[in-house]
């Protein structure tokens, strides 16, 4: 028997909100078939007078983006892999193996969240200058190889984990390695998947760090080469656009893929 849908007064708040978040989006895909003249004038239309693919044209026939797609994809994707394997690792360490300071190391290793990236970044460029790693992709995933927020998150998730099944793989004679490999981690997947959304988002839409270690436009990532179509006294904002719609779609992609077990392990965290 379907149910009766009976609206209350969370969705008068909810759909407004929902309204103003899509609205930018819907913006941006408009804005990108529109022509210069069109997005010049103001007040800019609201919906294009003719679809202009020109924007697009620039984008993928008229420099190097798909170049820099590809650099973005390999980036994002050698950082989540490795996010997802080390703070795998680190946060399972952390919740079930108990050495002397393990808890003040734990402590510090999420205090180093609290920091903001910009204090560190001249240090950090000097010793990638002196590792002559500036200038290449290395340098942009080196720094991104683990977090504190991949090993607060997952060392909360093991914390929670049960330990009757860890002791049931060792009463089957596993060692701590094969019981994390066959019995931890096939149970984590909802948080690893959360742990992997978390990290692509943060990783593709990463600029400032690109724009300080990268210097040839071969390397550049998406997010610095948008930055090409808008020069000093002239932007070409159709490019802009279509630049920008196609450096959401991998973003929105990643996340409609893992959205169940995303949200899955929000849930779960809530719960716990």
């Amino acid at each position: 028997m379907r149910r009766r849908f009976l609206p209350s007064g969370w969705h008068l708040l909810l759909v407004p909100m929902s309204i103003v978040t899509v609205l930018p989006f819907v913006w941006m895909v408009l804005s990108s078939l529109m022509s210069q003249a069109e997005l010049n004038r103001f007040p800019p239309p609201i919906w294009p007078e003719a679809v202009d693919l020109g924007g697009y044209r620039t984008v993928l026939e008229g420099s190097d983006f798909p170049r820099w797609f590809l650099n973005s994809v390999l980036v994002s994707g050698a950082i989540v892999v490795a996010q997802v394997v080390l703070c795998g690792m680190a946060g399972y360490a952390f919740a079930r193996i108990r050495f002397v300071g393990s808890r003040l190391v734990l402590v510090l290793v999420i205090a180093t969240a609290l920091i903001p990236f910009q204090l560190t970044v001249i240090p950090a460029f000097l010793i990638f200058n002196a590792a002559g790693l500036t200038d290449t992709l290395g340098a942009l995933i080196v720094p991104q190889l683990s977090s504190a927020v991949g090993i607060y998150l997952m060392t909360s998730f093991f914390q929670s984990f049960p330990k009757e099944l860890e002791e049931a793989g060792r009463i089957d004679g596993c060692s701590r390695f094969a019981v994390f490999f066959r019995v931890v981690l096939p149970v984590a997947k909802p948080a690893l998947a959360a742990l992997a959304v978390i990290t692509f988002i943060t990783a593709w839409n990463d600029l400032f760090w690109p724009l300080v270690v990268i210097n040839s436009e071969e390397k550049y990532t998406v997010q610095v080469g948008l930055t090409t179509f808008q020069g000093q006294h002239r932007a070409d904002w159709p490019a802009v656009m279509a630049g920008t719609v196609l450096t959401t779609l991998p973003v929105l992609g990643v996340f409609l893929f893992g959205q169940r077990r995303f949200i899955q392990a929000l849930t779960g965290a809530v719960k716990g």
